[in-house]
């Protein structure tokens, strides 16, 4: 599936319709160049699982662990992963496997971990369509981790910061 956007605020908004479809032990594999928006995608997805707590960027911790919606939220970012290793002191395959759902950003550093059926999102820019725009191309193994038809034309919602 690929989807585009034209802000942050409908990058968010895509997010969170997908987040309702999101089942427990799902893993997502967020992965796009720096500043592309997978933070941004990272708190319309909380939101979509009804997380009202800000939701930021772990680059320094690798792991945030959000509770509080339908689903835990695991939110990896392994940025500064050097080595696999790292990953296992963290106790990564608890979250990997778990019941909640595991969003990994810069999940290409970490492949050789990642389990079979991860689901992959890939936000790009394209400049020659605006500095706003994004496309998010999405790869799923699961039939039902897309926007519905009818949602096409998302109704915006204040997503918050």
């Amino acid at each position: 599936m690929i989807y585009e956007s034209d802000s942050a605020m409908k990058t968010a908004q895509i997010a969170l319709e997908l987040a309702r479809t999101a089942s427990p032990g799902m893993v997502i594999c967020l992965d796009g160049e720096l500043g592309v928006g997978k933070t941004v995608f990272t708190q319309g997805f909380a939101r979509g699982l009804g997380i009202a707590e800000p939701v930021s960027s772990p680059t320094f911790t690798i792991l945030q662990i959000y509770e509080e919606g339908r689903l835990p939220l695991y939110h990896f970012d392994v940025y500064r992963i050097s080595d696999p290793e790292e990953m296992e002191e963290i106790g990564y395959e608890d979250y990997f496997y778990g019941q909640g759902v595991c969003l990994i950003e810069w999940s290409t550093l970490i492949e050789e971990l990642l389990p079979e059926g991860a689901v992959r999102v890939r936000l790009e820019k394209d400049l020659a369509r605006g500095f706003d725009f994004r496309r998010i191309v999405i790869q799923s193994e699961k039939e039902n981790f897309a926007l519905k038809e009818e949602n096409e034309d998302l109704a915006y919602e204040d997503i918050g910061d």
